[in-house]
């Protein structure tokens, strides 16, 4: 059964708070597989204590020390285990059985399969074409080192096939047809690999990596833009507050770190300091685009889109394709949750528009998550705005920010479990 919680703000509480955040589970992860293939070369320090990198970490772990030929592999609700586990598994030998929840197998995976399947790999679908679960027969011949893939549906088809790139046979050239979405991610896996002693070369729409081992190295993980982004919304919509984040740096591999310049149009402002960062409120709203493109950062959409919605800002969003096959339908539950505060979210030919005329804080609003960590975390700072917002499913944020909760108390919130 499903614990919920109450999440309120005693208006007397000043906003003051130095966190700590975990460490990035989109580089965690990435640095799991690389050290997997590296033969013992590539030492990972700050991993993530995210969900999904726990359950990555732990899988990988028995993989090292499997004794039968043939596992069955749950990743559960972790989309990054799966898509990098589908290839990683395709490259050792052994007969794996891949599934993970029942989202997981509603979550598309045939464009990585069908890229895989093109330079040898043999994996069959078990239940609908195109969906988890997979068997893999591991180890593959490589038939051919060109692979095409579309580069508008999830970067993370990109890494995985990236990151297996250097231990085959014949290396990769992977040719990105069309948009490239999540640019920033595709990038981070390149710079990590790099920082093994791996080479590449990219020359406009095609990425080349010749079989090559990595150097003896250390991946060493930075804190979570990501998880930055839920005290940028808080400051957004604080009436005073001042937040330290600690050991995040100027020049990131993690694209989510573009929550500094948008949220600066919000009214966050961005300060360095010895340890980090410190948020403080800016004057005033500096609106540069009243349509914001977040192609490149799709994780920080619910956050920021919440955040406006509550400063009663009628702004448009593009590049947020992508959320429809994430851990739900991410529009979806946006504009389900959103209309309990009186705001729609349309969509016209790929422009979501935020419609704030109605808008207005109820004394108590129940949010439903779907399933998803971000929704909670998303809708959490409302607490600042509404005296009583309950938060369905507590352990979700367990995915990605498991100390949400704890933080959000060293902040002055009071957080119930129900």
């Amino acid at each position: 059964m499903k614990t919920n919680a109450i999440v309120s703000f005693p208006k007397q509480n000043e906003i003051n708070a130095e966190i700590n955040l975990t460490g990035s589970k989109s580089e965690s992860n990435r640095a799991l597989i690389i050290a997997a293939l590296s033969n013992g070369l590539v030492k990972v320090e700050n991993l993530s204590d995210a969900d999904d990198t726990v359950v990555l970490n732990k899988i990988l772990k028995q993989l090292a020390n499997r004794a039968d030929n043939v596992q069955q592999i749950d990743v559960g609700h972790a989309g990054t285990a799966m898509r990098f586990l589908t290839a990683y598994l395709s490259t050792i030998k052994g007969l794996f059985l891949l599934t993970g929840s029942k989202r997981m197998k509603e979550r598309p995976i045939k464009l990585l399969v069908d890229a895989l399947k093109s330079i040898g790999a043999e994996i069959d679908y078990q239940a609908a074409d195109g969906y988890p679960p997979l068997m893999i027969k591991g180890g593959l011949t490589q038939a051919s080192k060109q692979v095409k893939i579309k580069g508008n549906v999830s970067s993370q088809y990109l890494s995985a096939l990236l990151i297996i790139a250097p231990s085959l046979p014949y290396g990769l050239s992977l040719e990105i047809e069309g948009p490239l979405t999540s640019r920033p991610y595709v990038e981070m896996t390149l710079t990590m690999l790099e920082e093994t002693g791996i080479k590449y070369k990219w020359l406009e729409n095609i990425i080349s990596i010749a079989p090559q081992a990595a150097v003896e190295s250390k991946l060493i993980v930075e804190p979570d833009w990501s998880a930055a982004s839920y005290w940028y919304s808080i400051v957004c919509l604080a009436e005073k507050a001042s937040i330290s984040l600690t050991n995040l740096k100027e020049k990131s591999l993690q694209g989510d770190s573009r929550i500094q310049e948008i949220m600066q149009q919000l009214g966050v402002q961005t300060d360095r300091t010895i340890n980090g960062i410190q948020l403080n409120p800016s004057a005033a709203n500096n609106i540069q685009q009243e349509v914001l493109n977040l192609k490149d950062c799709p994780d920080l959409a619910q956050t920021i889109i919440v955040a406006a919605a509550a400063k009663g800002l009628n702004l448009a969003f593009t590049g947020l394709e992508t959320l429809k096959i994430k851990e739900t339908n991410r529009v979806l539950a946006l504009q389900n949750e959103l209309a309990k505060i009186g705001v729609t979210l349309s969509e016209a030919q790929e422009v979501y528009t935020l419609n704030c005329d109605n808008l207005n804080f109820p004394d108590k609003v129940l949010i439903n998550t779907y399933d998803d960590h971000r929704m909670a975390m998303a809708f959490a700072p409302l607490s600042l705005l509404i005296p009583e917002v309950e938060i369905e499913d507590l352990h979700v944020v367990e995915k990605s920010y498991p100390d949400f909760w704890n933080d959000l108390q060293k902040a002055g919130f009071v957080v119930k479990e129900i």
